[in-house]
């Protein structure tokens, strides 16, 4: 007997209950037992209804406000490969790896090979970097709307990757010390304990909240002349590696969560699809865009650099993007230009 997969889906409801029983009856548990197990397997292979709404918000909220945030960020492309529990789902990928098989959709799906908690972009298959993420609730995002805007966090990674010359310059950083994975972004040994650093650290990040929430104009332009010097200081006691290796985290993942904060902000008027606001762990828009920034500015009040490390580097960055958005409106045009550091854009303020 010949039973084609790809018509098991649903496991026992795909085969007739008398073919089972008739199978039974010879005694062949071995066959059944083995077009159940591959009846689940392709089950496991089908998008859920859930994912394929979220992935399609995702492809429908980009374009209305990516260019609002960051010029001509439209023009990035966005493949997206989603970790499912049993499978991997890749969508808008020009170049199809051989081992992904036709899901429907425009979706391409393969056995799972990523951690299901996974938050990262990276050229997962070639030049092209591709958003890699779990389900909501298998990552730090846990809800719907977070993980919508956490997509948009990734896509800007996807717009720093399309850099001209951007590999070249992390290759140039020498920071990798033969590393071939790019892992050692994360594990580079930066001297997050050292007491000192810490604390300067410490004093630097007081300033910087204290700047960023000044409503008055005199009061501010005072603190962010003190924090220019004072940030200046700070760089100056490391030496030349973990200077280049926290101006290249502050660069890359710094400004990828201001732009998180930014996208949420820039999505509160955005009207959602029926389908994607009815999910269970639908948040609107407007609600979540309004504590955005409030809940990275409370994580870098909270933030201890011994104890936090590289993740420290998040709330840090964002809150100087918040920063830069006052002492000079028009950063951006010259962000791309200085490549893996923000330390130019600081220079010139008051």
């Amino acid at each position: 007997m010949q039973v084609k997969c790809g018509r098991l889906i649903g496991c026992g409801a795909a085969l007739a209950d008398a073919t089972i029983v008739a199978m039974w009856r010879r005694r062949d548990i071995f066959l059944v037992v083995c077009l159940l197990v591959s009846a689940a397997k392709v089950s496991a292979q089908q998008l859920s209804v859930a994912d394929g709404i979220r992935v399609g918000e995702f492809y429908r909220l980009a374009p209305v406000i990516e260019d609002r945030i960051w010029p001509e960020w439209s023009k990035t492309p966005a493949p997206l490969l989603l970790i499912s529990a049993d499978s991997e789902f890749l969508t808008h990928y020009p170049d199809v790896p051989a081992d992904f098989k036709l899901a429907g959709g425009g979706f391409y799906v393969r056995p799972r090979q990523f951690p299901i908690h996974l938050e990262a972009t990276f050229p997962a298959f070639g030049p092209l970097a591709v958003i890699v993420i779990g389900e909501p609730q298998n990552t730090a995002s846990k809800t719907s709307t977070s993980w919508l805007v956490v997509l948009m966090h990734e896509h800007f990674h996807q717009l720093q990757d399309g850099t001209p010359g951007y590999f070249d310059a992390v290759a140039n950083l020498g920071l990798s010390r033969g590393d071939k994975t790019g892992i050692w972004m994360l594990n580079y040994p930066f001297p997050y304990a050292k007491p000192e650093i810490a604390q300067s650290f410490g004093q630097l990040r007081d300033l910087l909240l204290k700047t960023v929430g000044e409503t008055d104009p005199s009061s501010f332009r005072k603190d962010a002349s003190e924090y220019v010097a004072m940030r200046r200081r700070f760089f100056a006691q490391l030496s030349s590696d973990d200077h280049k290796y926290l101006s290249f985290q502050l660069w890359q993942e710094g400004i990828a969560r201001y732009t998180q904060i930014m996208a949420a902000e820039a999505a509160a008027s955005y009207k959602p699809t029926a389908a994607f606001a009815a999910l269970p762990d639908y948040e609107s828009f407007d609600v979540y865009a309004k504590r955005a920034r409030a809940e990275t500015l409370n994580e870098l009040r909270s933030v201890d650099l011994m104890k936090a490390g590289r993740g420290a580097i998040y709330p840090f960055g964002a809150a100087e993007g918040l920063l830069l958005d006052r002492l000079n409106p028009r950063w951006k045009d010259e962000y791309f230009t200085h490549l893996l550091s923000t330390d130019a854009l600081f220079v010139a303020a008051p």
